[in-house]
């Protein structure tokens, strides 16, 4: 497998001889090699969040759909799909309408790679799948959705601790007072709904794809949600589940590194990738195997039309 270093010195001699980047190209060849290898489409949903923290725009949303519409037309659906992920999560709605979508072009047959970071609602959208590939590398994070930056089951366990303290010792009620106050009218309803939003849809992919044929479905769907959604036994939504906890729970894991020339054509499409946002504009890219990409670049205004955003390919010099 070529390392990130084998990679970008590739880009560069290449890039060199040509007299152009050919950062595109090489990408591309790499995400070909892995199609070819699993007989599959092959669809690469990657986020340049880590090169560009804070920038919006790297996050799930309802953009993305216009990328997925591009890349899925005229691919052989028989083949059914490997969907690349490497995402911070994002929007609760778009992530469930993505997957909706998805599931109405390839049924069930839809498979999880995560080369190394799905997060959040990209744990929802892996979860929607027949199976996740992840490596010793590959990480995956608690659902408990996020409003306004404020995880929604932390207000909750907060306020039902809020109301224990007071019905014990009303001398405290000066001090939550200060904290509850801070809420906005129907916070911590719109909390409530929002968390019991994100743990039925993860149940209900789980059901109906992943799990669908085990005999104890209901009893594995309901730890493998309650593992991912429970705040107090995160700790925090930043917090990265590796493979083994995955497996540990329930989920249909595939492991990366039991088949030795798919980890080699997983990571070094991952490297290209990840070459990719640190050398060009790029903030996020949908992309099939055939090339077919909607690229999106830092400083582009979302309000443009999906039409002039699928032009926007990268194709600045090293």
């Amino acid at each position: 497998m070529p390392t990130w270093n084998e990679i970008l010195s590739e880009v560069q001699e290449k890039s060199k001889s040509s007299g152009k980047s050919v950062i595109d190209d090489v990408r591309r060849e790499y995400l070909k090699r892995l199609s070819e290898k699993t007989g599959r489409n092959v669809i690469a949903y990657y986020s340049g969040y880590l090169n560009n923290p804070g920038i919006m725009g790297t996050e799930i949303n309802d953009l993305d759909k216009n990328g997925f519409m591009t890349v899925i037309h005229k691919l052989d659906k028989k083949k059914g799909l490997d969907l690349l992920l490497h995402t911070p999560g994002g929007d609760l709605a778009a992530a469930e309408s993505l997957v909706d979508y998805i599931r109405s072009i390839f049924g069930n047959d839809v498979r999880a790679i995560i080369p190394q970071i799905a997060m959040s609602a990209g744990t929802m959208v892996a979860c929607s799948c027949k199976s996740i590939v992840m490596g010793k590398q590959s990480n995956i994070g608690p659902i408990d959705p996020q409003l306004k930056g404020i995880s929604a089951s932390g207000v909750i366990e907060e306020f039902e601790r809020a109301k224990e303290e007071v019905a014990k010792d009303p001398k405290s009620i000066p001090v939550w007072q200060v904290i509850i106050g801070k809420y906005y009218p129907t916070f911590v309803g719109e909390c409530e709904k929002a968390n019991e939003w994100s743990k039925l849809i993860v149940t209900n992919w789980l059901k109906t794809n992943m799990l669908k044929d085990e005999s104890d479905r209901d009893s594995k769907v309901k730890k493998i949600v309650e593992k991912l959604s429970n705040h107090s036994v995160t700790k925090a939504h930043a917090r990265h589940i590796n493979i083994d906890d995955c497996e540990e729970m329930g989920l249909n894991i595939e492991r990366m590194e039991l088949d030795g020339d798919l980890q080699d054509a997983i990571l070094s499409v991952h490297h290209s990738y990840m070459i990719t946002f640190a050398n060009t504009p790029a903030i996020k890219i949908t992309e099939n195997q055939n090339g077919v990409a909607m690229i999106i670049n830092k400083g582009t205004p979302s309000s443009l039309p999906p039409q002039v955003l699928q032009q926007l390919h990268v194709q600045q010099p090293f």
